[in-house]
Order: structure tokens, then sequence, then C-alpha cells
């Protein structure tokens, strides 16, 4: 069912209370890190601000699990966000109570009010214990936005709970209209060949999407560290590589899936390996066949595997990446993960990167603005591949 947008909501004197996703990284000086989801929604909060609204932010920002935690404070992000729109952001001192609704009730059309972290409250990521707080926030907006897909995944008080109190007006953002193109119209109906790129540390978080994705994509690829617990499925030597003893069963499931349906799973056929995880370690390429020895673990995909893997994409109409093929944060072991940056950004193929990890590759690889998608979703990406709706975008007014 579509969904009420933000280009449908009547703005003009009005005080929309807008759920974005700030959760950004901070230095130990507490300093925005990447301001990408900053960023994000710029689209959104200049439309509000043309149209003669007053916008209140609410966001969280990491897990200071129900309580104050100064070094968890939002307010890094009002800075950035004035620096972003070159106008005042106002840093409120709460998320709900009669001094945030002071501040709100001042509010004048152009004005920006950004709530402090919701998780300080256990009200948000447990609205069913605490209504009041769901109603507390619902009395700061006419109406309602969500923009924050990277936590749609989540029924949360600010991502669910709260559209109940705007009924036939709750709207979904541009960020997250744009997200639900990607994710869910383009890939409901791909251009083929489809091909899946699916990496990171562990099989675990990711069965349902691969499931999904044996019956949606062409071809699966799998590289990082969730590949050695299919390689360990298949009884080949692993050595100390990362894998995952209780998902042996699921990979062997998998593997078994590969080409029956319409995926063909394809695992690495060669691998860097190293003697430890660190700069400087010692490291060579194996077969896979061959296996990996003792006190050697897999930190990257070969060479013989990157040509694999390309000459499959290159044949692609359409591409989705979600984890990276290799430990990238240490140069020595990202070669693998920038030769699929470089491969994407040189395809005229749609190519959708999904995931923290990912957007990173891209972005050091210096390939983000080669992309035709970056889904600001990690987690919340893959659960709407694999489900095709979440709680955030079902809570929303029909469109």
């Amino acid at each position: 069912m579509a969904k009420l947008s933000l280009s449908a909501l009547p703005l003009k004197g009005k005080k929309v209370l807008m759920r974005v996703d700030f959760n950004v990284p901070l230095d130990a000086q507490g300093h925005i890190t990447d301001d990408t989801r900053i960023s994000a929604t710029l689209p959104s909060l200049r439309y509000v601000l043309e149209q003669g609204g007053a916008i209140v932010l609410m966001s969280h920002l990491g897990r200071p699990k129900d309580k104050r935690v100064p070094e968890m404070s939002l307010k890094p992000c009002a800075e950035r966000l004035s620096q972003l729109l070159d106008k005042p952001v106002t840093m409120a001192p709460d998320c709900i109570g009669s001094e945030v609704e002071r501040m709100v009730a001042t509010l004048k059309p152009g004005d920006v009010l950004l709530l402090e972290n919701l998780r300080f409250h256990r009200g948000e990521e447990h609205p069913d214990e605490d209504q009041n707080f769901v109603k507390q926030l619902a009395k700061l907006g006419d109406v309602y936005v969500n923009d924050a897909f990277g936590t749609a995944h989540r029924a949360h008080a600010s991502t669910a709970a709260v559209a109940g109190f705007f009924q036939g007006k709750s709207a979904a953002g541009f960020l997250l209209e744009k997200e639900i193109k990607f994710l869910g119209e383009t890939l409901a109906h791909p251009k083929r060949p489809f091909c899946a790129i699916i990496g990171g540390s562990k099989i675990s978080t990711k069965c349902g999407v691969l499931e999904a994705l044996m019956q949606k994509a062409d071809v699966v690829m799998i590289g990082g560290g969730m590949a050695y617990t299919f390689l360990k499925a298949q009884g080949i030597a692993i050595g100390n590589s990362i894998h995952e003893d209780d998902f042996l069963d699921k990979a062997r499931e998998l593997l078994a899936l590969s080409g029956k349906g319409r995926g063909r799973l394809l695992l690495p056929r060669d691998i860097v390996i190293a003697d430890s995880i660190k700069a400087g370690a010692t490291t060579r390429v194996v077969n896979v066949q061959a296996g990996i020895p003792e006190g050697y673990e897999g930190v990257d995909i070969g060479p013989s595997t990157i040509e694999y893997f390309a000459s499959e994409l290159k044949q692609a109409a359409t591409v989705l990446w979600n984890g990276p093929v290799g430990v990238f944060e240490i140069p020595t072991f990202a070669t693998g993960t920038n030769a699929i940056a470089h491969i994407l950004a040189q395809l005229k193929a749609i190519t959708i990167v999904g995931g923290g990890d990912s957007i990173a590759a891209v972005q050091a690889a210096g390939m983000a603005d080669r992309m035709t998608h970056l889904s600001t979703g990690g987690g919340a990406s893959l659960e709407y591949i694999e489900l095709g709706t979440l709680p955030g975008i079902e809570a929303l007014s029909a469109g």
C-alpha cells in the first residue's frame, strides 16, 4: 500500500514532528566523524521550511539504556545541522516535559528544534510499558513525518506508536520514500540479471535475507567473515577464521538451494590469509580447496575471486551490495572490497549499496557518487528486502 508523502501534507504554519536518524559516529572528543545520516535528511527539512512549517526533530544516538548519558547527547548533531542548513538549530534539554512543550509552543515558521536523545527514556524502546511517553511526544506536533529509514524496523515510540496519534497526518519523508522506492519497488521487480553481494562477519544476522535473495536474485555472491562458515560446512579447513558452528546446517541448506530456485550461490575461489588481523601481518593467497592452515585466518577475497565476481557483475542490470568482503578497515586487507566498489562504479546497472560498512567502503574508495543509491539503513535494509515492509512504514497513513 502506498503511504502518504511529506509532499501531500499541509505544512504552512504547522509544527512538524519528524523522526530522523541522527545516530552518527562520534570520536573520543565527541566530534561527528561521518555526517551522512544528517545530510540525507536535508531535502525533507528544507522542503518543510520552504513551505512555512516549523520542525521538531526526534532521534536517538547510541545505546544509553534508558538513562541520561552526556556522551550520547545529540548536541553535536544540532551544531552540525545548523551548519548544513545555515540557520540556528535550537537544542532542547530533553525530549518530553513542560520545558520542551514551552519551547515547542514558541516556535515560529522556519524554526528548527532538536529534541534530546529519545533513548534516555525507557518509553522509547518499550512504548507498551510507558504509553504516557508516546502521548507526550505526540503533543509536540501538528503532523508527523518519519524520515528515519535506519530505525524503521524498530516498533519504538517515535518510529511507530506515535503515528497512531496523527490519523491521516503521518507521512513518509523524502529519504524514507527513496528507500522504499529502491529497496522495495526496484528489488521487487529488478532488471535482470540481478546480482547480490553479501558480506560482513556473520551468517546468523543475514540468514533471512540470504533465503529471500536466493529466490529474488540470479546470483548471490558471498564474501567477508560469513564465507568461512559456508566453507567449513563443505568440509574445507578454515584455520583460525571467524565462523559460526551453530549455523553450519543453515549454510548447508543454503548451499543445497543454489541453482534449484532462481539464484546461484557463489563462494570465494581463493582467499587472502594472515597470521593476525593487524597491519604488517604475514599474508599469502591460498586456493579455497586447499584450505586455510592452522595459525592463519581469512581476511579478504583473493585475485581469482575478484575476477570471478567481476565476470558476473559485468553482466548485471541490478546489483545489491551489503557488507564488505574483507577486513577493509586495514588497508592491506581492503583490496577485495575496494575492487568491488570500483567494479560497481563502472557498471551501467542500477547499483544499491546498503549498510554502514559498505557505504564507508565506497566512500573510502571515492566511488560513493557513482552508485545509484546508498541506503542509510543497515539492519533495516536487510529486513525490508526480506519482509517487504517494516513497522515504521506500516504505521504511516495511506497515501
